[in-house]
């Protein structure tokens, strides 16, 4: 992935109209703290949640717990529903979360540097639907490595899922 400018970031969300939320496990804040290291950042960052225990996640997001128990706390379906979550807390239009494991302490079953995450937009009027989607990367590094990279990761790709967003919503495929 190509090197994150953030100032560019700002500009293709203002240019956009979106507003960013997070919902943050792993990362614990540092993809909104990212972009907040920008100038202009305030113009279109809204909130962060930081939900990095499961019972975190039901309490402050209200993960279902048939989610959390029928995957694991590193999975799509767990980042999805935090965003889902979050989206109902915050007027921001697009919603990032991320899950997963920086070392392999908590979850030995899954390698160390698997990352889940979800970007969710907000329809932008009455006939667009909600939008999410959804990635697992597995990053390597040291635990403060993984979770930096993963941040960056999760604002880098914002430019790709907005264009494709855009596309579903005109009714154009995403050119598979």
């Amino acid at each position: 992935m190509k090197d994150l400018d953030l100032a560019s970031l700002v500009n293709i969300l203002s240019d956009a109209k979106l507003t960013l939320a997070t919902a943050e496990s792993c990362t614990a804040g540092l993809i909104a703290s990212t972009l907040a290291d920008q100038k202009g950042a305030a113009a279109v960052l809204d909130c962060a949640f930081v939900t990095y225990s499961p019972q975190a996640k039901y309490r402050c997001l209200g993960v279902d717990q048939s989610v959390l128990s029928e995957n694991n706390l590193c999975s799509e379906a767990v980042a999805r529903a935090m965003a889902k979550g979050a989206a109902q807390l915050t007027p921001a239009n697009l919603i990032i979360a991320n899950t997963g494991v920086a070392d392999d302490i908590a979850e030995p079953q899954i390698p160390a540097g698997t990352q889940c995450f979800a970007w969710l937009f907000k329809p932008q009027d009455k006939f667009d639907p909600l939008v999410v989607y959804t990635e697992t990367i597995v990053f390597d590094g040291t635990r403060d490595e993984i979770r930096q990279q993963s941040a960056r990761y999760a604002l880098g790709r914002i430019e790709h899922w907005l264009r494709l967003a855009k596309q579903e919503r005109q009714g154009v495929g995403p050119g598979v």
